[in-house]
């Protein structure tokens, strides 16, 4: 869950003003089919209401996954299925590697294919333009779960 709350947190100070970070929303494929993305980035639009419990795919420019045990293989196969099918066009899994430290594996959308390719790894620090600028420090997650006075404030 800390790392969930460290990347919020990092995501909500950065994104410009016409996206919203969101967490523990599903997004709207099908009638019957609502997954919940760990964290998303959301373009705001026409629509949206303050009492809404989903959001349209074509408003969410990210979709993030942290990888736990019991959500390992519907992370790492099935979601990033459904998110690339419903033309989301990035899709970041974020992993835990050795001493804590966290690695995220950054996809974008091949928009003919509905798959995602494009693969960039992150670690220490993620850098990127897509789907908007942001720089996090990655290093935060580790010194948080060692409980330094940096994680205490996070």
């Amino acid at each position: 869950m800390f790392v969930l709350k460290l990347l919020e947190q990092q995501l909500d100070a950065q994104v410009p003003e016409d996206m919203v970070t969101y967490r523990e929303m599903t997004v709207r494929l099908a009638e019957r089919q609502r997954p919940e993305p760990d964290l998303m980035l959301v373009r705001e639009g026409d629509g949206q209401g303050v009492h809404d419990t989903w959001i349209e795919p074509q408003l969410v420019a990210l979709a993030v996954e942290v990888i736990s045990p019991e959500s390992e293989v519907r992370d790492h196969e099935r979601k990033p299925q459904l998110y690339a099918e419903a033309g989301i066009p990035h899709f970041w899994l974020v992993e835990e590697e050795a001493h804590m430290e966290a690695v995220v594996y950054a996809y974008g959308l091949d928009p003919v294919n509905k798959k995602y390719g494009n693969l960039t790894v992150y670690r220490e620090r993620l850098k990127t333009s897509a789907p908007c600028d942001l720089d996090i420090d990655l290093t935060r997650v580790s010194r948080a779960g060692r409980g330094s006075p940096a994680g205490r404030d996070a």
